[in-house]
């Protein structure tokens, strides 16, 4: 076993050179002062709202080579000031999670198999079901002649992780649609 001079000890080094809070560079290892930030090669900086719940809270989204490498807390924002629970700080894993499907899959009406198929077909078979639901259920007057003009064949639900803005938007476009059944996820 080797001996150890007390004149070496890292507390009297820090103590000698007048460094009393431990901050300066005796108190620090090589591998310290190499390290250097994980968002430091970012190439620009998204903010985004957490998927998870109703409570909104701020994310900035680090973005390089147009992959995210980090995601953390936004500090500007009025509702979480920078903080994030265990799965919003997990947000990144689910951006890049190897098990993330990245294509859209339909199952026909009594098949047993997920087929893919392209964007644009998927639009046209939502608008398609959606104009012919509109069409089968609308009702012009209720049974005592009043004036309805509304469909009981279209319900929306909106997301927490929709900002004001966009759940607006969705229900002006459901309730011109004639649909009255409209509700949120951070009401339920």
């Amino acid at each position: 076993m080797t001996r150890r001079i007390p004149l070496n000890w890292p507390i009297l080094r820090q103590l000698r050179s007048g460094d009393v809070f431990g901050r300066a560079e005796n108190t620090q290892s090589k591998k310290s002062k190499e390290m250097t930030a994980r968002i430091a090669d970012a190439d620009r900086v998204a903010r985004s709202v957490c998927p998870f719940c109703a409570v909104g809270c701020g994310q900035r989204v680090y973005v390089k080579d147009e992959k995210v490498i980090q995601i953390e807390g936004d500090p500007d924002s009025p509702i979480s000031r920078g903080r994030l629970c265990p799965k919003g700080s997990a947000s990144e894993q689910l951006v890049n999670s190897a098990t993330r499907r990245s294509d859209i899959l339909y199952r026909a009406p009594g098949a047993t198999e997920w087929t893919v198929i392209d964007h644009d077909t998927a639009i046209d078979m939502i608008a398609e079901r959606f104009i012919e639901a509109r069409r089968n259920h609308w009702q012009d007057v209720d049974d005592q002649g009043r004036r309805l003009n509304r469909t009981m064949g279209i319900a929306g639900l909106g997301g927490a992780t929709l900002d004001n803005e966009e759940n607006y938007l969705i229900k002006k476009l459901f309730t011109a649609a004639g649909a009255i059944q409209l509700e949120n996820q951070a009401r339920i």
